[in-house]
């Protein structure tokens, strides 16, 4: 059986893109266009991914790695038959293959069209074929000539077309499937006698037409999707459609959301029938969200699991999150990465937590912040403590016990502990172990000086006197 291999040209700048940022390294959704576009492939079950790199081939690389795939280096960049030469050495090691070829710039591909294209191809006898789109106004793109008898005969680019052949609405889509090693003799036959100066992959099909061999090309339906992403207009058009569709599958599944038009939520977000997300929320990474949960205007979810029945509440970042069952987290809350939170919690006003262990039921609601801290369950968290967790070279670790009370504007120097049932009053520094059922207090004895205010004054008066 002949394997499946998958290359994708990614070696290009993009340079209208105008950007530092080489072209399938923009975010499209929250992660890169490469990424995404590999990721949807993926469903194709590819047995090898390689990628051709050249602009900033580190880079991509990197990110190519990150799911697996085998770069190859092309340098330097003349053309797409050459990206292919280039890759020959590997592919000719993976044997006898159907090789499908696509461009790094189309994350979004339709994948059900591509399957039916490679599974026609797969029973076919031909070397190659294309997809191929029609469009309105095809300037800037390959034209598809075609025979009396409707086969293809012929690929030109749009700088080498004639003013007849630029009538031409069906274009090439860039996408390509061939047997390999089948096809590489033609390959070397391939020129750069055009306007470019390069060597075009869409010259292979003249060649093995000229022989009389088999090429094929599939219709695709929906030209939008096949077409590259060249400019920061296109990409925000591709961002956007991708949005529009993923939330109009999460409304037709009974997500409840309110002006869709401002709601982001990226591809791998899991989100419950019956979920509340008002306006103006993001929903990024791999964050799931449980029947009943509601999340108020202007808040970040990132990669964070919400339990049934929590309410997240206006201007709140979770990152890297758990949260249990009925909580209420915010307003403005800061929940980072390592904190989980337990059942019916409350993490109010202005509370920063970071790898903290919040146990069921703890309280926090104003004005704190919990780092590198596990809190029993029950325990009430007064306004404006801090775990002081870092000592210039440490994060050093902080346990509080069940039901304990901890004041307001205490301080807890760690490492420290407070156990279970004490108490800890309002001004407090706490640096060393507090015992169960002890109250632990530090302030300074208070003074009142009486008449002190009056005598300040007469002092002020004889000195302007």
């Amino acid at each position: 059986m002949r394997k499946r291999i998958l290359l994708v040209l990614a070696a290009g700048k993009g340079t209208r893109m105008k950007s530092p940022v080489q072209k399938v390294l923009h975010p499209l959704l929250g992660k890169p266009m490469l990424t995404r576009l590999v990721g949807s492939l993926s469903a194709l079950g590819p047995d090898k991914v390689y990628v051709v790199v050249g602009h900033e081939a580190e880079a991509v690389s990197k990110v190519a790695r990150s799911f697996g795939a085998e770069t190859i280096f092309q340098e330097p960049q003349l053309g797409t038959a050459h990206a292919l030469l280039t890759a020959r050495k590997k592919l000719l090691e993976e044997g006898e293959a159907d090789l499908l070829i696509v461009s790094g710039d189309v994350p979004m591909v339709p994948i059900e069209e591509l399957s039916l294209f490679l599974s026609g191809f797969s029973g076919s006898g031909e070397l190659a074929s294309l997809v191929s789109v029609s469009l309105e106004d095809p300037f800037g793109y390959g034209r598809v000539l075609r025979d009396t008898g409707g086969g293809i005969k012929r690929v030109v680019e749009e700088k080498d077309a004639t003013p007849a052949q630029k009538t031409t609405r069906e274009v090439n889509s860039g996408i390509y499937a061939m047997k390999i090693p089948e096809v590489f003799p033609y390959l070397d036959r391939i020129d750069a006698g055009n306007q470019q100066g390069e060597y075009y992959l869409p010259d292979l099909f003249s060649l093995i037409y000229a022989e009389g061999k088999p090429v094929g090309c599939f219709k695709g339906s929906v030209p939008e999707r096949y077409l590259g992403i060249n400019s920061q207009l296109e990409l925000a058009k591709a961002e956007d459609r991708l949005r529009v569709s993923i939330l109009n599958r999460l409304l037709s599944e009974g997500v409840i959301i309110k002006m869709p038009d401002t709601v982001w939520v990226e591809p791998e977000a899991e989100i419950a029938p019956g979920v509340i997300i008002h306006p103006f929320v993001k929903i990024c990474g791999r964050t799931r969200l449980s029947g009943g949960v509601e999340v108020m205007s202007f808040s970040t979810l990132i990669d964070t699991v919400v339990g049934y029945g929590t309410v997240v509440r206006e201007n709140t970042l979770c990152e890297m999150t758990v949260v249990g069952n009925d909580c209420k987290i915010g307003p403005c809350a800061h929940t980072r990465e390592g904190t989980v939170i337990g059942d019916r919690a409350r993490i109010g006003n202005f509370v920063e937590t970071k790898k903290a262990v919040l146990s069921d039921g703890v309280k926090a609601n104003h004005l704190s912040y919990l780092g590198d801290v596990t809190v029993g369950a029950g325990t009430n968290i007064g306004a404006g403590t801090i775990t002081c967790n870092y000592d210039g070279e440490n994060k050093l670790p902080t346990v509080i016990g069940e039901n304990v009370f901890i004041g307001s504007d205490t301080q807890l120097v760690a490492p420290v502990e407070v156990e279970s049932g004490a108490y800890v009053a309002a001004g407090t520094t706490v640096t060393k172990k507090v015992p169960s059922g002890a109250l632990a207090i530090s302030r300074v004895r208070q003074e009142n000086l009486e008449g002190w205010a009056e005598k300040r004054k007469k002092k002020k008066e004889q000195k302007q006197g």
